[in-house]
């Protein structure tokens, strides 16, 4: 690589050296700062006050030696749930969106609520799984300080499997609203800018 010395390509050279390894944004990352959108359940996502990334774990695997087991990376990632945390409206409506969903997926009633789930997602997608419309993508977009989107965490083919409980008490003396918790199933996540391109740390 040719240096000019003295000149500014020398100077911007050592300045990159210099800053390799460092964080430019000294900015940390605020739990408060997000926006959740849900293709399937659009009413869920509005009144989404919580989520979040979820852990991923890589599968180990055992080599003997003449000493010791010796652990060595293995082939397969586990994805964790993808968990999400919404205020009740007061006519159950998005509520009954998550378990309208899940009914759909275990048809407890009759075996046409499957066929009845697949016919009423409100955007047919082409999912990956087995092409049938019972799935959803859903974006988690994270904003900055400055409450300007930043990066976006996007999952492929959700789908709930548990939905909290909604407990009523008449012993309450402060009104505290309901809030429901639904974990997700999904495919894979990837974390990305707002083009759509990988998001690296370096």
């Amino acid at each position: 690589m040719d240096l000019v010395v003295g000149g500014k390509e020398l100077s911007k050279y050592l300045k990159k050296i210099m800053t390799k390894g460092q964080i430019e944004n000294r900015n940390f990352l605020s739990p408060t700062g997000f926006k959740f959108t849900l293709t399937r359940t659009p009413k869920v996502a509005f009144f989404c006050n919580q989520a979040n990334i979820p852990n991923i774990t890589l599968g180990v695997a055992i080599q003997p030696s003449y000493t010791n087991m010796l652990p060595t990376p293995g082939d397969m990632i586990e994805f964790g749930d993808l968990s999400l945390r919404f205020l009740v409206d007061e006519n159950l409506e998005n509520y009954m969106e998550i378990q309208n969903w899940m009914r759909g997926l275990g048809f407890p009633e009759r075996i046409s609520q499957f066929g009845e789930l697949e016919k009423s997602g409100a955007i047919r997608g082409n999912y990956a799984q087995d092409r049938q419309n019972i799935y959803s993508d859903g974006t988690l977009q994270v904003l900055t300080s400055s409450q300007i989107p930043n990066f976006q965490i996007r999952f492929q083919d959700l789908f709930p499997y548990t939905l909290s409980t909604v407990t009523f008490d008449a012993t309450s003396t402060d009104v505290q609203y309901f809030t429901a918790d639904v974990s997700f199933k999904y495919t894979i996540y990837n974390i990305v800018d707002l083009e759509g391109n990988p998001l690296y740390g370096y």
